[in-house]
């Protein structure tokens, strides 16, 4: 499939400008105390790429994008075409926009040949999908896609499935007892005017 088309003027329009892009929420929706989930899928759906090296990288660069954001990531699941991560605001500061834009362009090195689509696709949760329960079941959603993809039996672990949270590299969403020890850990760190940012109606 080429990735040029004519137009009826005989233009050549290229179909990766950012006119095309699908449009974002205002920016404030991705700051502060925001919760999102983000999907980067890759280029064409190439595959090859996921392997324990590829993860260990996207591990520390996560690790350098929450220190530089001040982010905790719940839960994130590599799949073989598309990558999951969840990022919560830990400071008023924060802004996901910019961790985005970080791990992406000190990412896709690692991809090559192969490469991410020009814009990863984002959710950002309500507040009713932020109350524990109602969010526990976005992470547990996320990390049953190895699964709805028939890539492994629901009773396996999927490798290339974690947490991100700087100062807790054993933290593992699939314990039993993860959730208690995560958000013990998220109000410990999360800076009591996180929540203070004014945002536009959803």
């Amino acid at each position: 499939m080429s990735l040029v088309t004519s137009t009826p003027t005989n233009k050549v329009r290229d179909p990766l400008n950012r006119a095309f892009y699908l449009p974002r929420l205002a920016r404030e929706h991705y700051q502060a105390d925001a919760v999102v989930h983000w999907t980067l899928t890759i280029f064409d759906r190439k595959q090859g790429w996921l392997t324990p090296s590829f993860h260990s990288q996207f591990r520390e660069l996560m690790l350098h994008t929450a220190a530089r954001e001040s982010l905790v990531c719940p839960i994130y699941c590599l799949m073989p075409d598309h990558l999951h991560l969840v990022w919560m605001g830990l400071r008023l500061d924060t802004d996901q926009m910019n961790g985005m834009a970080f791990l992406r362009t000190h990412l896709e090195p690692a991809l090559k040949p192969a490469k991410f689509q020009p814009q990863a696709q984002d959710n950002v949760l309500r507040e009713q999908e932020r109350k524990r329960n109602a969010f526990a079941k976005v992470c547990f959603y996320i990390a049953a896609n190895p699964v709805r993809a028939g890539l492994m039996k629901e009773t396996e672990k999927w490798p290339f499935t974690g947490s991100v949270v700087p100062g807790y590299p054993k933290l593992d969403p699939t314990a039993e007892d993860f959730w208690p020890k995560f958000w013990k850990i998220y109000s410990q760190h999360r800076q009591p005017d996180a929540g203070h940012l004014k945002r536009p109606p959803l």
